[in-house]
């Protein structure tokens, strides 16, 4: 069974109502990106960064996954998939995504702010249950904090997503650019031959890269039409 990689990002979700701080010029809902999403703005006052990941939580509980989520997940009827995402929302599993890499963190996690990649101390958040109380100690006596990738820090799945797109028979861009990390690392680890298909409804340089097929469309319209040359 052919292996196909996807390499999605905020394009992708926008579709859903999800917004990211790309949308508004380094705002992420009114906020500047520094204060929410960095290791400084988390030491600076975790209160708020608690309480902001609170709200994001609480609009994905009322998110559900687009045409293009459920369509990505169709591919697993003849293809070994693993979803490579940017996004921290689990809208690829609740689509049915059954092997989704996550490089950015999860929203729904929580995690040790000593140590984030212990997982003795993750917890996982449902939608009926997403608020963490601000000063919420985790198992290891720190600070329970969102368990997302913030600014300056480490992503620690970037050597498994580089070893999937290395395996990858087909990789597949959604909704994120060639020009920005990580899609313009990954694909370097694509190997030559190996057909990779851009859906963008923006015109993106694609010099150096011979094998890409740019579908410019968005991520729904874009999964349909690929679909229809992969599923046949």
């Amino acid at each position: 069974m052919k292996k196909i990689v996807l390499l999605t990002g905020a394009g992708m979700s926008a579709e859903s109502g999800i917004k990211t701080f790309r949308d508004s010029d380094g705002l992420w809902e009114n906020y500047p990106v520094e204060q929410v999403a960095s290791h400084d703005g988390w030491l600076a006052d975790p209160t708020l960064v608690t309480e902001f990941y609170n709200a994001r939580r609480k609009e994905l509980a009322a998110t559900v996954p687009n045409d293009g989520h459920r369509l990505v997940a169709q591919l697993e009827e003849q293809y070994r998939v693993t979803v490579v995402t940017q996004n921290v929302d689990n809208l690829h599993e609740q689509a049915g995504s059954t092997d989704v890499i996550h490089l950015h963190g999860e929203l729904m996690k929580v995690c040790s702010s000593r140590d984030t990649e212990d997982q003795r101390y993750w917890q996982t958040l449902t939608a009926d249950n997403c608020r963490v109380e601000p000063g919420t100690p985790a198992g290891d006596g720190s600070l329970l904090r969102p368990y997302i990738v913030f600014f300056g820090e480490a992503v620690p799945m970037i050597s498994k997503a580089a070893d999937k797109a290395a395996d990858a028979d087909i990789f597949i861009i959604i909704g994120t650019s060639l020009n920005v990390y990580p899609a313009a690392g990954l694909i370097h680890y694509v190997r030559s031959g190996v057909p990779v298909y851009l859906i963008d409804p923006k015109p993106v340089k694609t010099s150096g890269h011979r094998h890409i097929q740019h579908i410019m469309k968005g991520a729904s319209e874009g999964m349909r039409e690929l679909c229809g040359l992969l599923m046949k």
